[in-house]
């Protein structure tokens, strides 16, 4: 590599920069023995943030009508996220997805086993509300959240 490609390789980031290299990072989930596409494929992001964005309506939508009788925008806030954390723990810890993962043809499933217990649905809802681990990703597209809680977000 001279150095023009070393100065240049900021432009196309560092992955692209060590794929030219010669180095294979493989398909996303690969590393977890899951298939490249189809079902059972790690979830693309555009899917996962449609089903946030559809559960998190729901949870305000909830919040304001049923709870605070309008939106005020504190308490209602509060209120969704803590309708938000309930939904999450109860559907992903009993049948493995929200309503919005459900919409999107997502579940949420142990690495290992293919099936979520009830703690570790309980742990990534938790990281999942204090919204900075799902902010970090790992090469597989995992969140922080998932990650820490042993579970991956697959298409069904």
């Amino acid at each position: 590599m001279d150095k023009r490609e070393a100065i240049g390789s900021w432009l196309s980031g560092p992955r692209a920069a060590a794929e030219e290299a010669g180095v294979d990072f493989g398909y996303r989930g690969q590393q977890l023995g899951l298939p490249e596409e189809g079902p059972g494929s790690i979830a693309r992001p555009g899917r996962r943030l449609g089903a946030l964005a559809v559960d998190w309506g729901m949870s305000i939508l909830i919040a304001s009508q049923l709870i605070t009788q309008g939106y005020e925008a504190p308490a209602t806030s509060n209120w969704a996220l803590l309708v938000f954390f309930v939904m999450s723990v109860l559907t992903v810890g009993t049948i493995g997805f929200t309503p919005g993962k459900r919409l999107f043809g997502l579940r949420v499933v142990e690495a290992g086993t293919g099936q979520v217990k009830p703690l570790r649905a309980l742990l990534r809802s938790v990281l999942l509300c204090l919204a900075v681990p799902a902010l970090i990703w790992d090469r597989d597209g995992r969140g922080l959240h998932d990650r820490l809680a042993g579970t991956v977000e697959v298409r069904i």
